[in-house]
């Protein structure tokens, strides 16, 4: 699969739109490995990438500028590499377009078509919200020494009292598992259910510091891990990934019935 993909070997620069750029990869291959198989998933969610580099010409060949959202859902069959997609969103760049409508009905159209599921697309971006610093894990102090592959063994709940507790780490680092180059992310942990030691948290959380693997797959075995290890009655994980090539993802995974998480970005995006 890697051989060919346009991630990690010089691409010339799209000189006109073509879709065709975009390039689908199954998330069963990812899911797989995390024993999910077939259509029985244990999470809704979605995958919402924020553009901040979006051009277009008008009918009179005048340039516009905007950034947009996008948002692909969890059960499409597959998600869309993210070098691919900042290559599609050049080739908008001597497109000439009716109007501003016509540049979202295309870029929803195409997006679907590589999805393999209905992409939702619209201009603008959410607010900037900083995380709640008595939420965040990081401070903690202890000693660390696995940095890979991601060692679940750490994750514990205590037995108690049932909580809704709100857990947030500026720590979390994986990396391309194609070019091999870091990826970073806050991560946003929500849950009702037995106290999770926090340090176990953190722990498994740096230990995917060395791991390879996609930006979903990362967030998806996450909340497997969690679910598995520590049981909570109800969990969400929110990834908000740093932005490179003028995008940024944010996967999202939670327990069926769960409410969608308030859009947003992180200051370090």
């Amino acid at each position: 699969m890697t051989s060919t993909l346009p991630l990690g070997r010089e691409v010339a620069y799209p000189a006109h739109y073509d879709p065709s750029l975009l390039f689908p990869i199954a998330r069963a291959l990812g899911r797989t490995a995390l024993d999910i198989r077939g259509d029985a998933l244990p999470f809704i969610g979605h995958d919402r990438w924020h553009a901040y580099e979006l051009s277009w010409l008008d009918a009179r060949g005048k340039p516009h500028m905007a950034d947009a959202t996008l948002r692909v859902p969890f059960d499409s069959p597959n998600l869309v590499e993210s070098k691919s997609l900042k290559l599609y969103l050049n080739s908008f760049n001597a497109h000439r377009f009716a109007d501003a409508d016509a540049v979202v009905a295309t870029m929803a159209a195409d997006l679907s078509r590589a999805a393999g599921a209905a992409v939702e697309v619209a201009f603008g971006l959410p607010a900037v919200a900083e995380a709640d610093p008595r939420e965040s894990i990081d401070g903690l102090e202890i000693d660390i020494d696995r940095y890979g592959p991601p060692d679940p063994s750490s994750l514990r709940a205590d037995a108690g009292d049932i909580v809704r507790e709100r857990l947030h780490s500026a720590l979390l680092k994986s990396n391309c598992p194609v070019t091999g180059q870091p990826d970073w992310a806050s991560l946003h942990i929500a849950y009702r259910g037995a106290r999770i030691d926090r340090a176990g948290v953190l722990r498994y959380l740096v230990s995917f510091r060395d791991h390879a693997e996609f930006h979903e797959q990362c967030v998806e075995r996450i909340f497997v891990d969690v679910m598995a290890h520590c049981r909570p009655q109800a969990l969400s994980v929110e990834a908000r990934y740093t932005r490179r090539g003028g995008l940024d993802i944010n996967p999202w995974r939670a327990t069926p019935g769960s409410d969608a998480p308030a859009a947003g970005r992180d200051l370090r995006q």
